[in-house]
């Protein structure tokens, strides 16, 4: 049997049902260029695909954005789908070598090597943080320029070339609010294929200073507790998930001085 995760410009194919497409044949004509690599799961065999336009009509087959199916595919097919998606990106930029300029060949299910020279190369990440700043029975949101509704989130950025996880999270808080934090601890991590990142959590307290927003990236922001929170991201990000852990947090807590 085999799966067919095939994207076209950050949608995936997927039955009307909801589900990857399966069968001994694809589910749509392909040309040979259209596959990508073949990446293997047990006794299950899956096909990674680039389509060259839209499926649109097709009866039993719909097209959706990537980022949707979190909501509609199971955890684990829901990350698959996101390193297919990361695999059709790193096939897409990588077709020559940047050393010498020959053709780039897979090597194995997830690397390439120049047919010339012999160079290696692998999917590369993006790697950023994001960090919850605790201040009392408040943590700092804010509303970037880029999203694209209304939904408050929480401090994010790219680390940078030389700097450590923690001294990134210091500099983007800093730069993007004026805020001195401290007491930085690990949350969680989240692949973030969107088109190749790695989003890293983290948690920290207030320190010191004044909030001051940086204007250029942020449209909004503040403290907030768990009774005025403002509209939240997407439960499949892991900003959802560092807000509710707190906000959960802050209920057992409760419960625990009732108990007591």
């Amino acid at each position: 049997m085999i799966r067919y995760f095939a994207y076209c410009q950050g949608d995936i194919l997927l039955t009307t049902e909801g589900n990857i497409p399966f069968g001994l044949e694809p589910p749509v004509m392909l040309k040979e260029w259209n596959y990508v690599t073949t990446l293997n799961a047990g006794d299950i065999e899956i096909k990674v695909i680039r389509l060259d336009n839209s499926v649109i009509g097709e009866e039993g087959l719909q097209m959706m954005p990537l980022r949707k199916t979190f909501h509609i595919l199971s955890a684990e097919d829901y990350q698959l789908a996101g390193k297919c998606a990361e695999l059709v990106y790193f096939h897409q930029n990588n077709r020559f070598c940047g050393v010498c300029g020959g053709e780039m060949r897979w090597q194995t299910e997830i690397s390439k090597q120049c047919k010339e020279c012999g160079k290696e190369l692998w999917p590369s990440l993006a790697t950023a943080i994001i960090v919850r700043v605790r201040r009392g029975d408040e943590i700092l949101m804010v509303h970037a320029h880029t999203f694209r509704d209304r939904h408050y989130g929480l401090v994010a950025g790219f680390v940078e070339t030389g700097e450590t996880l923690e001294e990134c999270v210091q500099r983007e808080v800093w730069e993007e609010t004026h805020l001195r934090i401290t007491n930085i601890r690990y949350f969680a991590s989240q692949p973030w294929p969107y088109p190749s990142g790695l989003m890293i959590g983290f948690t920290a307290d207030y320190l010191s200073g004044e909030l001051q927003l940086q204007k250029a990236e942020l449209s909004d922001g503040g403290w907030y507790s768990k009774d005025n929170l403002p509209y939240l991201p997407d439960p499949s990000s892991i900003a959802y998930r560092l807000i509710m852990d707190w906000v959960n947090s802050k209920f057992r807590c409760k419960i625990h001085k009732k108990r007591q």
